[in-house]
């Protein structure tokens, strides 16, 4: 699977559980450990779990398995990383207070759309 597909594959996953504002952050030639972030927000901490529970099973149907996976048990911010992608899945505050997209200006940004 290449980067672009599991990026896509991660929005679908995600949207699937109704996550907000799912966006593709192209970090190609601005980190060395990875080329895509997928960022996207939800409304609870069990939101946030069940989009993660849900990236974790379509990934691993496709054969992907993340490398490390963060924030599970607390369900305020997830980070899974799946080497070359990292999906990151915000409680909305969270996402607000950490403004991945403002740190990493220089990304290109592409909304997902179903």
């Amino acid at each position: 699977m290449t980067e672009q597909e599991m990026s896509k594959a991660i929005c679908k996953a995600a949207s699937d559980k109704k996550a907000r504002d799912i966006v593709v952050m192209d970090m190609q030639g601005l980190m060395s450990s990875t080329d895509y972030f997928v960022i996207c927000s939800a409304n609870t901490a069990t939101q946030v779990r069940a989009i993660a529970d849900n990236i974790e099973e379509k990934l691993a149907e496709q054969g992907a398995a993340f490398l490390h996976k963060e924030g599970y048990r607390e369900g305020e911010w997830v980070l899974m990383d799946y080497g070359d992608v990292i999906a990151h899945i915000f409680m909305q505050e969270a996402r607000e207070y950490y403004a991945l997209e403002r740190l990493w200006g220089d990304a290109k940004l592409t909304s997902y759309e179903d």
